[in-house]
């Protein structure tokens, strides 16, 4: 509805779009949705396109059917995506550690729906990759060869690389984004102290599955999903 204001006008359209992205540097879908706005025939129509598709997206109840039963699941945080999930099934121990603030509420919602849930501290994120059987990492945005996530991400995903265990990724509507979109996007969220950062980048390499809204393929293969036009004066 904001952008939808100034659609009629291209260069308060841009300069809106900045500035959203600027208070929102991780989320992916918000460049996805002015980007197609900037290079749409109809920016207002784009923009409610966008955000209709956003809404329907069917990433959680994908994820939701490809998650194994009597299984340990390690999360960092309270993904919108990953929240919802986890919510609609009953066998599955979940293994929180918050990172960034989110995920004791998440803790919350489960132990509420009669759920099984661990609140792990920061210091055990490694320990509870070992007694998990699958990692499952939400992303704002995916570029072609990494992902940016919650903060502990990188460090789940090595050490469930190291003892064999299965990382998924989870990247719903607008989050994967051309090389040159999510690039900027990253060095927005990337600070030179990256260990004060609530987020962090983690290569691809590591990840078995990416779960998107049309189910589960392999990780090197989701840089075959971006549908964002490449608009770089977003970032100028």
């Amino acid at each position: 509805m904001a952008l939808g204001a100034v659609a009629h006008d291209r260069s308060e359209l841009v300069l809106a779009c900045r500035q959203l992205i600027e208070h929102r540097p991780s989320s992916g879908p918000l460049v996805w949705l002015a980007a197609r706005m900037l290079t749409g025939s109809d920016p207002g129509s784009e923009g409610w396109d966008a955000a209709e598709m956003i809404e329907r997206d069917k990433t959680d109840r994908e994820l939701t059917h490809a998650l194994p039963g009597d299984t340990g699941v390690v999360v960092i945080g309270g993904g919108e995506l990953v929240s919802r999930a986890l919510l609609a099934r009953g066998d599955i121990e979940v293994f929180v550690a918050d990172t960034v603030g989110d995920g004791n509420g998440l803790v919350h919602r489960l132990d509420i729906a009669d759920r099984l849930a661990v609140d792990v501290p920061l210091a055990g994120i490694g320990q509870a990759v070992l007694q998990s059987d699958l990692v499952v990492l939400e992303t704002g945005a995916l570029g072609p060869e990494s992902a940016i996530c919650n903060i502990g991400s990188l460090q789940a995903a090595a050490v469930a690389n190291a003892a064999g265990i299965p990382i998924w990724l989870v990247a719903g509507v607008g989050r994967c984004l051309p090389q040159r979109m999510w690039e900027p996007l990253r060095d927005m969220v990337i600070t030179d102290e990256p260990w004060e950062d609530l987020h962090e980048v983690v290569p691809i390499d590591l990840i078995t599955s990416v779960i998107g809204p049309g189910g589960p393929i392999p990780g090197p293969e989701a840089k075959f999903r971006t549908d964002c036009p490449v608009v770089p004066e977003l970032f100028k």
